[in-house]
């Protein structure tokens, strides 16, 4: 018998299971593929090569979460990127950014000397809504619709807050609940600077930066810091698996037990109570408590009987949107992509993020094919070259090459992805190819990962990233549904402790740390 049961080893479930195992608990993670990390892993696609196959870069990981479960004594690293992006046109120019303010004032100013003014401005603007926000990442939302004393004094002090943004609450405001171009809109005249951010604000949702809610997509990719600076993305040393591998020893050094190849496929529920699970082959494992890392679909609808939940929970859970439009190329590479905006290899271009989409129209019509169920014929892509920085991933002479993309609708019109991904692909490289010319003939080998191979391999449905929308309507106290954000569940001794739960999708490990506290408390 153990105290209690993780379904799934992704960070999150890994994070829990290490506050737990620290506490004494006497913890199982049961982890269906025969690596760990779920979308944060690292995997040997092809030989002495470290892929991080899914999620390719890391700013959100919660520092509580470094600093409490030691992940560095256990061999965690991160490695920062100056400069942080690059982005080139089609007219040969090309614009580098941050860390460095000076050199990100100076490339602006190529474009416009006046959005070289106002960056630091609109930057310092997120940096006060953040501190605002980024606090309630920490905490279990409480329940607006509740009767306890604690709820309306939670309630009371996140207004109290809010209060004090002052004239920045009409900005927090739109960032939860606006759209991303008007807001750039507003504080940049220069297409170059506008697209490039705009590009962060459509990674992972199915929306185009003129609709709702991509604001607070955009704001989600500026938060977070790599060893104390804030906003800043890295790679993590040996990939991203090097976090969940991190998290496996915390978790195992205070007594986890850790199972791969171990697929959860019912969950028992007796009388109202989760006591366990089933796992594939059949055996039955007992706990006093369970905790679920899968989202929601997975968990109370394919692992529940939806007889054993409130009809009305099986109506919010039904409701998630799970629409997706991303997909995954890695790529391996005999030589950098020279581009011609920049050329020469390797140099300050390939170190950071690459940003493939040279306006605001282009980005429009690539969601515009997508919305009517067509891959876009001018994808957006999103590039990293992890192998500039880190020389452990691959064999001397070779890089690794990822490639994050939109839009690649879920549902297609016509065909299947198994059928229509390798051309996809090469439409991408087409893409690619405009920019750094050499690109075609530098692909020794490429994995195509479609958002219906997305569900299939990590079990995120409808290949949806952040275990469900990020809309307002589904973030903080609506996540994932009202009266159920404290990671508890209408069965008892069952828990969130995933993406599926506040405060949603991306490397944070937040919801791992605060289901294991209320899974404490519940105890």
């Amino acid at each position: 018998m153990y105290d209690v049961i993780i379904v799934g080893g992704g960070h999150n479930g890994l994070t829990c299971a290490a506050y737990l195992a620290r506490a004494g608990r006497k913890v199982l993670v049961l982890e269906r593929r025969e690596v760990l990390g779920g979308a944060c892993t690292t995997e040997e696609i092809w030989p002495g090569c470290k892929v991080s196959t899914a999620a390719y870069v890391n700013s959100l990981l919660r520092p509580q979460v470094i600093r409490e479960l030691e992940l560095k004594k256990f061999g965690f690293e991160m490695l920062p990127r100056n400069p942080s992006s690059f982005t080139p046109f089609p007219d040969g120019r090309s614009l580098l950014m941050g860390p460095d303010a000076k050199l990100t004032h100076e490339e602006v100013s190529k474009f416009s000397r006046k959005d070289a003014d106002a960056l630091p401005k609109y930057e310092a603007m997120l940096l006060r809504v953040a501190e605002f926000l980024e606090p309630l990442l920490d905490e279990t939302p409480p329940n607006p619709f509740g009767s306890k004393i604690g709820d309306f004094w939670r309630l009371g002090r996140i207004g109290w807050q809010f209060r004090k943004l002052g004239k920045d609450a009409a900005a927090a405001v739109e960032v939860l609940t606006g759209a991303a171009r008007p807001i750039l809109n507003r504080w940049f005249e220069s297409e170059q600077l506008k697209v490039t951010l705009a590009t962060d604000a459509i990674i992972g949702a199915f929306a185009a930066p003129s609709m709702p809610g991509t604001a607070y997509v955009l704001f989600h990719h500026v938060m977070g810091e790599c060893d104390g600076v804030r906003g800043v993305w890295g790679y993590v040393r040996g990939g991203m698996g090097g976090i969940a591998s991190a998290l496996a020893a915390s978790a195992k050094a205070h007594g986890a037990e850790i199972r791969t190849n171990s697929p959860v496929t019912k969950l028992l529920v007796r009388n109202g109570r989760c006591d366990g699970v089933v796992l594939g082959d059949g055996t039955e494992i007992r706990a006093k408590m369970v905790a679920s890392n899968a989202d929601c679909n997975v968990t109370f609808l394919k692992l529940c009987d939806p007889r054993e939940l409130p009809g009305d929970f099986v109506e919010a859970i039904k409701s998630i949107d799970y629409a997706s439009a991303s997909l995954k190329i890695n790529c391996l590479l005999s030589e950098l992509p020279d581009f011609t905006a920049r050329p020469g290899a390797p140099g300050p271009q390939h170190r950071g993020t690459i940003h493939i989409c040279p306006d605001f129209d282009t980005l429009e019509r690539a969601y515009d094919d997508a919305k009517y169920g067509e891959p876009s014929r001018t994808p957006v892509l999103e590039c990293t070259l992890p192998t500039v920085v880190d020389n452990t991933l691959a064999p001397p002479g070779q890089h690794i090459l990822s490639m994050f993309v939109q839009y690649a609708p879920y549902t297609l019109r016509s065909g299947t992805w198994d059928e229509r991904k390798e051309a996809f692909a090469d439409r991408c490289l087409d893409v690619l190819a405009q920019y750094a010319p050499n690109i075609k003939r530098a692909v020794i080998a490429r994995q195509v990962l479609t958002p219906v191979d997305i569900e299939r391999t990590f079990g995120l449905t409808g290949g949806n990233i952040f275990q469900g929308c990020m809309n307002l309507d589904r973030l903080f106290c609506f996540r994932p549904a009202i009266g159920y954000a404290n990671y508890r569940t209408p069965i008892k001794g069952l828990f969130l402790c995933g993406a599926a739960a506040h405060p949603g999708g991306g490397v944070i490990g937040a919801a791992g740390r605060n289901a294991a506290r209320e899974m404490i408390k519940a105890r």
